[in-house]
C-alpha cells in the first residue's frame, strides 16, 4: 500500500495569477473545487492507504472530514515554505510504514485513479524516484518514492530538472512520467484554455461542476477570448 500527501496553501490566496480573469471569492472557489477532485481520486484509490492533507487553511479541516483524510497544520510542522513543509511531512509519513509515498499538488482536475495507478505501478517497477511533470515538463508536479529513493524537494523554478539533477547525483533510479492528468496544472490564464477545452470529455467532478454550462464558466471563457484578441491585437501592431 502507498500513502499521499497534499500540500495546500491559504486558499483565500490562491491562484494569484489568476487576478486578471477572476474575482477573488472565485480563485478560491476554482481552488477549492480543484483539491476537491484530487481528494476524492487519492481517497477512492485501492492502493492507498492514507492520504494527508497538509494546510492552515482554516476550511482544511472540514475538507480533510469529508473525504475521510488526514489533516496537519502547516504550524504543527515547526517550519515554513512549500519545501521543508513537505520534506518534513513526507519524514513523518515514511516513518510511519506504507511505502511509496506521492507527493502531489492539489490543482489537478484532470487527475484520474488510472493516473495514480500508473505512477504506483512506474515506481515499484523503477524503485526509484517517478517525477510528475506539467506540460512544459519544466514543473514538478507529482513525485513517488520511498525512504531509499527520497528526493531532495526543489518545488519552484525548472523543478523538474533540479529534481532529475539531484536524483542522478544521489545514484537514484528515476524517470520523469507526463500524464495529462498529472501534467495539466492550474496557475496561469492559458492553463485555464486547456481545462475549459479538457473538461467538455472529463468525468463530472467538482471542477466541471463549478465551470462547465455555468455563469462563471461562461465569464471565464468570454474573459479567454477578450485576452485572446487582445494577444493578436499587440501582435498585429508589433508587425
Amino acid at each position: 500500500m502507498a500513502q499521499a500527501l497534499v500540500p495546500l496553501k491559504d486558499l483565500v490566496r490562491a491562484k494569484s495569477r489568476l487576478a486578471g480573469l477572476l474575482r477573488p471569492s472565485e480563485r478560491r472557489a476554482l481552488a477549492q473545487a480543484m483539491v476537491e477532485d484530487v481528494l476524492a481520486v487519492l481517497s477512492r484509490h485501492k492502493g492507498i492507504n492514507r492520504v494527508t492533507l497538509v494546510s492552515d487553511d482554516p476550511g482544511a479541516g472540514l475538507l480533510a472530514a469529508r473525504y475521510d483524510i488526514d489533516h496537519w497544520e502547516e504550524s504543527s510542522l515547526g517550519c515554513s515554505g512549500l519545501n521543508p513543509i513537505v520534506q518534513e511531512a513526507s519524514t513523518r509519513l515514511l516513518a510511519l510504514g506504507d511505502e511509496p509515498l506521492l507527493v502531489l499538488h492539489g490543482d489537478l482536475p484532470l487527475l484520474t485513479t488510472a493516473d495514480i495507478s500508473a505512477v504506483l505501478h512506474c515506481q515499484r517497477q523503477l524503485e526509484g524516484l517517478v517525477i510528475g511533470c506539467d506540460l512544459a515538463g519544466a514543473g514538478t508536479n507529482l513525485l513517488a518514492f520511498t525512504r531509499a529513493s527520497a528526493p531532495q524537494f526543489c518545488f519552484g523554478v525548472d523543478s523538474c530538472a533540479r529534481h532529475l539533477a539531484s536524483a542522478r547525483r544521489a545514484g537514484v533510479p528515476v524517470q520523469v512520467l507526463q500524464r495529462s492528468g498529472i501534467a495539466l496544472d492550474v496557475d496561469e490564464p492559458r492553463d485555464m484554455h486547456q481545462v475549459m477545452a479538457a473538461l467538455d470529455c472529463a468525468a463530472a467532478g467538482k471542477t466541471f461542476d463549478l465551470l462547465h454550462g455555468s455563469e462563471l464558466g461562461a465569464r471565464v471563457e468570454l474573459a479567454l477570448a477578450t485576452l485572446d484578441d487582445n494577444r493578436d491585437l499587440d501582435k498585429g501592431v508589433a508587425n
